[in-house]
């Protein structure tokens, strides 16, 4: 009943806003995120860049004070963990035939706007019009479109000519007929920028260009328009057939055919909200999360051989994907993009060695940064797996991670299970602690404070302390094993599982409960002494399933206590009256990180305090900075506090758990 009246309710929203445009749904969208800035140099990251299609290159609007006939950037990912091309680089002028500018940008701006499917704007003065659109055709090749129409009742002649000066010099131009060709010595990929006014003249310096088409005359109401495509293209992708694709389209069918897909994509996630979260304002933030994801979106390239989801491309050292993100944002993406949720997976399992170890970080050049293999991070891969199959019961990819999935859960048990118990130590390959505390992914937590290295063999070591987020998740692997042992009709080995997850349940509700203060800690590797810190990981738990009915009670207790964990953003990684709660610049010491809250709201939900819920998750929402606001990004952590934004813009796996929570699941 529910489902229908849902369904119901998506179809009347439809139905009532087609009058007023084509694109009702994806009306949401606009200007969801503020991309408008002026790149001062190439590593300034002060403002967004938009980009579709998995694309290693974005664009943006350029600011009051800096207009140009042009969208900002490219913002170049392909190069030196992302650099600005130029403040505009594919920048136009129109020349009257006395040589000057026909329409002066700055002062003609009307309107620079945003879809998840395109950008766009548009100019005015007196004579002219001219709007300009910027789509991506594919995950190497943007399209720019100026569309030019004469308002005035006398014929124009205007001399169409771009020019700009890179702020680069990294980058060879040379000219190939109507094609600008950009050589980077610090990357493989090829620029090519197509003017296709087969009289265009161009012409190159050390510093940039200038292209000079051919003379147009506009007609009184006539419109002219000017395609430019730009594509950046890494050696593993073919030009000649990229070009060749790029001839047989028009800018308008690739247009209409992705606001299409951006229509069709955020409806259907619409139609999937908790009807707690039926209004607008939900739509539009939903809007918000589908293009973070996005934007930090990225084709397989070089050492990435499957395609993903940066953890912020804003951020000059996430241009990578973590093995824990990933886990995080294929979990999402299989709402509403099931194949790319699939590829987040492989990629890393691309760089699973023989005995089972993810390492913690690949990237595209490792010559700029090195992949990591000092730690990998918590098992959270089976979990990422089962979504998938959850969405689109794809049982062939159960049968193609399986045995993967399997390799790597042994793994913790060879080499991080320092006394062999069955309860298993974050640690580190290369016996540094500072790698064993990345290993949890909580680089700098409380309870790590005094921890210790232990050897266990040759690039195995372990922290002396057993950690109740490990096992949990451990735990809820063998969960999920037995569930795709089911799929793939294993009977022998799904018993198998079933009977490690009850021997480790025991294990876990036993030695890391703490009845006096109703939470879960660490412990010492002995299993006698807590560490008593009541952090975010007392309470993972609740959203494995590991805890009792009475131990669920007392941590939500805990949970709705404003002195502890119901701050003004709830669910803070460390208990707010621990005296080394730092919520400005803490890190994994009291912010708020979503993933986190994630665990601890739906964990919630899954012992049914629905009411509790509710309730959180409504503070988060609401409390956290710009959340609901149009035009501010999603950030990596919050102030608890204050909900004050912190570190990273345009973060993954916040968008990610931010998704999770208002959809149905």
């Amino acid at each position: 009943m529910k489902q229908f009246i849902s369904t119901l309710l998506f179809f009347l929203i439809l139905q009532s806003a087609f009058s007023q445009t084509k694109f009702p749904i994806l009306e949401l969208s606009k200007n969801s995120l503020n991309y408008k800035g002026f790149p001062k140099n190439a590593t300034d990251r002060k403002s967004l860049a938009f980009s579709d299609k998995g694309a290693w290159f974005g664009f943006g609007f350029l600011e009051p004070g800096s207009i140009q006939g042009g969208f900002s950037g490219p913002f170049l990912m392909t190069e030196q963990n992302g650099v600005w091309l130029s403040s505009s680089f594919v920048s136009l002028r129109l020349l009257n035939d006395n040589k000057q500018d026909e329409i002066n940008w700055e002062k003609s701006l009307v309107n620079q706007n945003s879809y998840n499917s395109h950008l766009e704007q548009l100019f005015q003065n007196e004579l002219l019009e001219v709007k300009q659109q910027l789509v991506f055709f594919s995950g190497n090749t943007a399209i720019q479109k100026t569309s030019i129409t004469n308002r005035s009742s006398k014929k124009i002649s205007l001399n169409p000519v771009f020019d700009s000066k890179t702020y680069l010099n990294t980058i060879q131009f040379s000219k190939e007929n109507q094609t600008l060709k950009l050589i980077s010595s610090k990357s493989n990929a090829v620029g090519y920028i197509q003017f296709f006014d087969k009289n265009t003249v161009i012409e190159t310096t050390n510093e940039g260009y200038s292209a000079k088409l051919n003379l147009i005359t506009v007609k009184p109401n006539e419109t002219k328009e000017i395609i430019v495509s730009q594509s950046y293209i890494f050696p593993q992708y073919s030009w000649e057939n990229e070009k060749i694709k790029i001839s047989k389209s028009t800018f308008n069918s690739v247009l209409s055919t992705n606001q299409q897909a951006k229509e069709k994509e955020l409806a259907q996630l619409i139609a999937k909200k908790k009807m707690v979260y039926n209004g607008d304002d939900y739509s539009v933030f939903l809007a918000k999360l589908i293009l973070t994801l996005q934007n930090n979106t990225r084709i397989a390239a070089e050492g990435l051989k499957h395609e993903g989801v940066f953890p912020s491309y804003n951020y000059e050292w996430f241009h990578g994907f973590w093995a824990w993100d990933s886990w995080k944002h294929a979990a999402a993406l299989a709402h509403f993009s099931p194949e790319l949720a699939k590829n987040q997976m492989r990629a890393l399992f691309d760089y699973q060695e023989p005995n089972g170890f993810i390492p913690d970080c690949i990237y595209r050049d490792t010559t700029i940064e090195p992949n990591n293999y000092r730690n990998t991070k918590a098992p959270l891969a089976a979990w990422a797996v089962w979504e998938i199959y959850k969405q689109n019961k794809d049982v062939s990819f159960i049968k193609e991670m399986y045995p993967k999935l399997k390799k790597y859960h042994d793994w913790w048990y060879k080499e991080r299970d320092h006394d062999q118990d069955g309860l298993c130590e974050f640690g580190s390959t290369d016996g540094s602690v500072i790698a064993a505390k990345w290993e949890s992914g909580m680089d700098n937590a409380v309870r790590f404070d005094n921890s210790k290295i232990l050897k266990n063999g040759e690039k195995a070591y372990s922290l002396d302390q057993e950690s109740v987020d490990l096992n949990s998740f451990l735990y809820a692997e063998k969960n999920y094993l037995a569930k795709m042992a089911q799929v793939l009709k294993l009977a022998d080995e799904e018993k198998k599982w079933k009977s490690e997850s009850n021997t480790l349940k025991i294990q876990i509700q036993t030695q890391f409960w703490d009845a006096t203060t109703g939470w879960f800690y660490d412990t010492s590797i002995d299993g006698k002494t807590s560490v008593k810190e009541m952090g975010c990981e007392g309470f993972l738990p609740l959203w494995t399933e590991v805890a009792t009915s009475e131990q669920a009670n007392a941590i939500k207790n805990n949970l709705l206590n404003p002195i502890t964990f119901n701050t003004f953003v709830p669910l803070p990684t460390l208990a707010a009256n621990n005296p080394k709660f730092n919520p400005e610049d803490g890190y994994w010491r009291g912010p708020i990180w979503l993933d986190q809250v994630y665990f601890g709201i739906n964990g919630l939900e899954k012992y049914g305090y629905k009411k509790e819920v509710d309730l959180l998750t409504g503070k988060l929402i609401q409390n956290t900075e710009g959340a609901l606001e149009k035009g501010m990004s999603i950030r990596e952590n919050y102030h608890p506090k204050t909900g004050k934004g912190l570190e990273a813009q345009n973060f993954s796996w916040s968008a990610a758990h931010f998704l999770l929570l208002i959809l149905n699941n």
